[in-house]
């Protein structure tokens, strides 16, 4: 992951004494994200939001974060994305296909949103909701399968080993092999990069995978995970009250505190056998 993390000075302080020690922060830079659409000859562009993240996979995490937020169905939508950086920062440029309609709605963004973001900048609250359906996925599991997801997870997550400080989103198939995992400083880029990624390599609707998220389950992370058509999400951190209420009505099974050999359950436990 290209310029992922900083290297700085630091004053280290433990039992009384006081050194001097280099450390090794996460990087939090700013991507604006851009849309080029309309038909051949009418072309626009308009600018969609400013992201704060850790850069790396800005393709992935621009085509993500619009299909999360409904603007394109698919990446047969996308033209080209073109990443350029400038003194003013860094943007990727999604172009559309002359004939594809972008459903801007009320998904527009029109100020930056921060690391710790999922849905800042939203017009409404109906917008949060953003064109969901139900999930229809009959994915079933064993509840033995879940425990060995986190520590394949901390096995391949290279940067938060080295900085603590980064989420990660991975996305495992029903035999628990790792297919994709993502990390980024906002536990919402991290999951848009990786729908981003499984776009790019044509696996949506993901209705026969697992989402492993690194800390705790927000509402905006449910969001994307369904509009990726994910049925199972596992949380190795604690579920929101929101995000249990959601993934209850969209019919995703969600996990939380998966670790030690165990997990709660607060929606969907059809899906997990545990006997």
């Amino acid at each position: 992951m290209t310029n992922a993390v900083v290297h700085t000075r630091i004053k280290k302080v433990a039992a009384g004494n006081i050194t001097d020690a280099s450390d090794t922060l996460a990087t939090e830079d700013p991507l604006e994200i851009r849309l080029v659409h309309g038909p051949s000859h009418n072309r626009r562009q308009q600018n969609i939001s400013v992201t704060m993240r850790t850069p790396g996979e800005d393709m992935e995490l621009a085509a993500g974060f619009l299909f999360t937020e409904g603007v394109i169905r698919d990446q047969a939508a996308i033209q080209e994305i073109i990443l350029s950086e400038d003194d003013s920062g860094s943007a990727a440029t999604v172009h559309l296909k002359p004939a594809i309609v972008a459903q801007l709605g009320n998904t527009q963004r029109n100020f930056t949103a921060t690391a710790a973001c999922g849905v800042c900048g939203k017009n409404d609250i109906a917008a949060i909701h953003t064109g969901v359906s139900v999930n229809r996925a009959s994915l079933r599991l064993a509840a033995a399968q879940l425990f060995g997801l986190p520590a394949i997870l901390r096995n391949e997550q290279a940067l938060f080993e080295s900085t603590g400080g980064l989420h990660a989103a991975a996305l495992f198939n029903r035999n628990m092999e790792l297919l994709l995992l993502r990390e980024d400083i906002g536990r919402h880029n991290a999951v848009d990069k990786l729908i981003g990624a499984a776009l790019q390599q044509q696996l949506t609707p993901l209705d026969e995978y697992i989402l492993l998220l690194s800390g705790r389950a927000g509402f905006e992370l449910i969001q994307k995970a369904a509009m990726a058509g994910i049925p199972v999400i596992a949380a190795i951190g604690a579920p929101s009250s929101m995000a249990v209420k959601m993934a209850a009505e969209w019919n995703i099974t969600l996990l939380g505190f998966l670790k030690d050999q165990r997990f709660n359950i607060y929606s969907g436990a059809e899906r997990i056998d545990v006997k």
